[in-house]
């Protein structure tokens, strides 16, 4: 386990963490103590406690609001697979009529080319 002191409202707490998140402790700690401090600048003077309770609400606050973008954000990644997938299921049907359509346009074609040449085996019908 690694360690990290971090100054908190004028005061120092000695931290573990795990190996390499050192430095990002260290920054939430700065963080929170820059919390705390605008508060104090707010708030004047009204107890250690209070401000850390306050600071925590803050965070909490915060927090609540980020989950709450974070599940309409994945409603609309949600809503647009759905849309990409009804859009790609349209797009076969597309693609599976317009397939259909060249093969019968292609049929009348060769029919119509038979017919032109004198029929299915070349014989010119006179008529």
């Amino acid at each position: 386990m690694a360690e990290v002191s971090v100054t908190i409202n004028g005061r120092v707490y000695r931290m573990a963490c795990d190996p390499g998140q050192e430095d990002h402790l260290a920054r939430l700690g700065r963080e929170l103590d820059q919390r705390i401090s605008q508060l104090r600048d707010s708030f004047g003077e009204i107890g250690d406690t209070r401000l850390a309770v306050m600071a925590a609400i803050m965070v909490a606050d915060e927090l609540a609001e980020l989950k709450r973008r974070l599940r309409s954000a994945d409603q609309e990644i949600q809503s647009l697979k759905d849309a990409r997938e009804r859009a790609a299921q349209r797009n076969e049907e597309g693609e599976r009529a317009l397939a259909e359509i060249l093969e019968s346009t292609a049929e009348r074609i060769e029919r119509l080319a038979q017919s032109l040449n004198g029929g299915p085996n070349g014989s010119v019908a006179l008529g």
